[in-house]
């Protein structure tokens, strides 16, 4: 399930965004807390105030600063409530004033006129807007729900995945007493952020907790601590658990790369065979400990390989050589 979510206006204020260092306050257009923002990035421009709208892109924050207060200021009574009334029909889901400058009773109550919403916030413009974008861009992100467990394995994110029934909680749980740390189980949030980063996150209803077949749900930050759970992580390594079969051929030295394709972009991926008597954490471990290497560029199949076909090439060259020294020996051919 993936889906490319708007944030209403109402929603970002709700979310908290002091926490953030922005703390928003709403002045007038409570009517229009439904409009959708659905883009991060922000428009800081006088233009919309002059009539130039040719730049002006739909869904996204309106910024006034100190210089859009300053002109506005600087208009007459009439030309100030047409300048306004002619910016606001357009399709911003909201107006944000910055620098906790007091807006011109006149836009107040245009905005409440367009049920447009106008905030207001002490935060100076450059930190607003780049406070406002980071807000946005995690709302907006793209995302998908996936049946998987997530790992923090020695800092590395390890999304495990497999049919119903396979071990992955049981691996997981394996890892965290051996001292990692568990993000989420059974339903794994993964929004895109940027370019090629996968963020995965646990919804807050299951956080730090885990389902066991026979056991049932345990709190995973009350029986180890909280240093054994983590909110988010980055995901950088799948490994995908699949049943035994003795009648397949299973990767032996690790020569080809595999990966495993999330909201567009492709994870490396690890096809781990689960079968009696394999400690499969032990072996989640040691891969995330391998992936680590390979990100450093040390990648030890093709370095073997490597040293394996100097070897025979050498060997080659020797038995030519030696061919060479038999010929020249007495009794021989020349």
């Amino acid at each position: 399930m993936t889906s490319v979510p708007g944030v209403t206006v109402g929603t970002l204020l709700a979310s908290r965004p002091e926490a953030f260092g922005l703390p928003l306050e709403l002045l007038a257009g409570a009517d229009g807390l439904d409009r959708v923002i659905t883009s991060p990035h922000i428009q800081k421009t006088g233009l919309a105030l002059a009539g130039f709208h040719e730049y002006l892109k739909p869904g996204r924050v309106l910024i006034f600063g100190e210089s859009e207060i300053r002109y506005l200021e600087g208009l007459d009574a009439k030309a100030r409530v047409a300048s306004m009334r002619l910016a606001l029909t357009l399709d911003f889901p909201c107006v944000l004033i910055t620098g906790g400058f007091a807006p011109p009773v006149e836009l107040m109550l245009e905005a409440e006129r367009a049920r447009v919403p106008l905030l207001k916030t002490p935060t100076p413009t450059p930190t607003a807007i780049a406070k406002l974008a980071s807000i946005l861009e995690d709302s907006l992100a793209e995302r998908t729900i996936m049946h998987a467990v997530l790992m923090d394995v020695l800092g590395l994110g390890v999304l495990i995945v497999g049919e119903s029934g396979i071990g992955k909680s049981e691996c997981a749980l394996d890892l965290i007493v051996r001292g990692h740390r568990l993000v989420a189980d059974d339903t794994v949030e993964i929004r895109r952020r940027q370019e090629a980063i996968l963020i995965g996150s646990c919804p807050e209803l299951t956080r730090h907790h885990m389902e066991l077949r026979g056991l049932g749900v345990i709190n995973v930050k009350d029986l180890f601590g909280i240093a054994s759970t983590r909110s988010s992580k980055r995901v950088e390594l799948v490994v995908q658990l699949e049943r035994w079969d003795p009648a397949r051929e299973y990767e032996r030295l690790g020569l080809d790369d595999d990966f495993f394709e999330i909201l567009g972009l492709r994870v490396p991926l690890l096809r781990m065979p689960v079968a009696p008597g394999r400690n499969i954490a032990i072996l989640v471990e040691v891969a995330a400990r391998n992936q680590l290497l390979r990100s450093r560029g040390h990648h030890a199949a093709r370095a073997l390989a490597e040293r394996l076909e100097e070897t025979l090439r050498r060997g080659a060259v020797q038995a030519s050589a030696d061919e060479d020294d038999e010929e020249l020996e007495p009794g021989g051919s020349r």
